[in-house]
């Protein structure tokens, strides 16, 4: 850039990207492990505490529907924290969000684990709520390294990150049946997995993040307060501007349609979480066992399609693996819901659980493409699934109530023809139109290099 040149100045985030060392490869290969396996934990936490509900229930002497009731806690929190938690992101830094939620889990359990145990269902709505606020704060800063992982190693790996959750998941609920099954008491199974989940968590974090906003954000500020005290310019302003653009996502059309593609996958994941076992209880007249196999069937061809997908990915594209995706979990689902016996009904789930997979990773990448903007907008899409997630498991039921829950989950496909429609909203932009940037270029007279001369020499 010539000293006399009268151009606008680059915005400081962009100068500061432009000049940072990337990583070295082992740290992120370290990195990767790492996240997969804080993936594998989240899964592992989430269903072990979900296979213990019918304890939970017994203990308060609670009916279904007021267990329900108490559950809404936890999607009531998520949704609450996932409208903040790209701001928090953008301003404070991954690492600091990641701490903060893992005290939040760590609280969670205890309460969990205590409530039933003393007769407290207050106790226990305010761990569940905890609960779900404090995943829906991690899953943010998740998303937006595993995005970073996958940018820096060339090739497509998000799928693998929701693979080990599935896989967390499973052990999960194993665990879980194990401790019912000897009589282990709530306190004991959710306190030891508040300490186990601690110290894993507190020994993965320092080393997870490689793509931080925060640290940007705060030199491009004090760059911004610098230039201010040579040119007058209110650095404040680039305060306020900083912490806008998590709000400034909202307003973006393409990460609206990636949010509703979201809403789709998590309609159809999670309502096949909640409801297909049921559905084949009463559906086919099996035996809970029965159900529960289907649901394997569903999370284990899930898990397959995420680790073998993701070359799929690379050699297709997000667009034509996304609209094939939707496809096949629309014929999954529909064959699900006419099979004339369950044979026929398994291979329907088999099919739904393939074409499920991908949708949610492709959309978790579309949304980071940008890496400075990433905690925004992966921030505005999980808020989609969480009012998917919200909203899905009442409907449903009340829908059931008059044509049963198998029938019911046809609803699902109109999702799902939304979700192929939407498909290339995840396309990757062109070079051109992405703006890696946290806040408007100043107006300044001067480039900023020469307004502050500690940065000249570094463009």
């Amino acid at each position: 850039m010539s000293h006399g040149s009268t151009a606008r100045a680059p915005s400081a985030p962009l100068l500061v990207a432009s000049i940072a060392p990337s990583v070295p490869d082992p740290l992120v290969a370290r990195a990767r492990l790492l996240l997969l396996g804080l993936f594998a934990l989240n899964g592992l936490t989430f269903s072990s505490w979900l296979a213990r509900l019918p304890t939970v229930r017994d203990e308060l002497g609670l009916s279904t529907g007021q267990l329900g009731i108490v559950l809404l806690a936890s999607s009531a929190g998520s949704l609450a924290m996932v409208m903040i938690a790209g701001a928090l992101v953008t301003r404070f830094g991954g690492r600091r969000v990641l701490l903060v939620s893992t005290v939040g889990f760590t609280l969670a359990y205890v309460f969990m684990g205590i409530g039933p145990t003393v007769g407290s269902v207050v106790m226990l709505v305010v761990g569940v709520m905890l609960n779900g606020m404090s995943f829906a704060l991690c899953n943010v800063p998740l998303n937006v390294e595993t995005a970073a992982v996958e940018r820096r190693m060339g090739r497509t790996m998000l799928p693998h990150f929701h693979a080990a959750f599935s896989i967390g998941a499973v052990v999960g609920s194993g665990l879980g049946g194990l401790a019912s099954h000897a009589g282990v008491p709530l306190t004991v199974q959710f306190g030891v997995t508040a300490v186990v989940a601690l110290a894993w968590r507190l020994g993965s974090i320092s080393h997870v993040i490689l793509d931080t906003v925060a640290p940007a954000h705060r030199t491009a500020v004090a760059a911004s307060d610098l230039a201010a005290s040579h040119l007058g310019v209110p650095g404040t302003a680039v305060r306020r501007r900083g912490l806008a653009t998590a709000l400034d996502a909202w307003r973006e059309p393409r990460t609206l349609l990636i949010g509703t593609v979201i809403m789709a996958a998590a309609l159809s994941e999670g309502s096949a979480n909640n409801w297909l076992s049921l559905a084949v209880v009463d559906g086919f007249g099996r035996a809970e066992a029965v159900g529960a196999v289907v649901l394997a069937i569903f999370i284990g061809s899930m898990t397959l399609v995420r680790l073998l997908g993701t070359r799929l990915i690379d050699r297709c594209g997000r667009v034509a693996v996304l609209r094939v995706s939707g496809l096949v979990a629309l014929a999954g689902l529909l064959l699900f819901g006419s099979a004339p016996n369950l044979p026929v009904a398994g291979v329907g789930v088999m099919a739904w659980g393939f074409g499920a997979a991908l949708a949610f990773p492709i959309g978790i990448a579309a949304a980071s493409d940008d890496p400075m903007r990433a905690a925004a907008r992966v921030s505005v899409i999980s808020a989609f699934s969480s009012v998917a997630s919200l909203a899905a498991p009442p409907l449903l039921g009340l829908v059931a109530e008059s044509i049963g829950i198998r029938h019911a989950l046809l609803l699902i496909t109109a999702a799902m023809v939304v979700s192929v429609l939407l498909a290339r909203s995840v396309g990757r932009p062109e070079q051109g139109t992405l703006t890696a940037v946290t806040a408007e270029p100043l107006p300044l007279p001067l480039p900023l290099t020469e307004a502050v001369p500690s940065l000249a020499g570094r463009s």
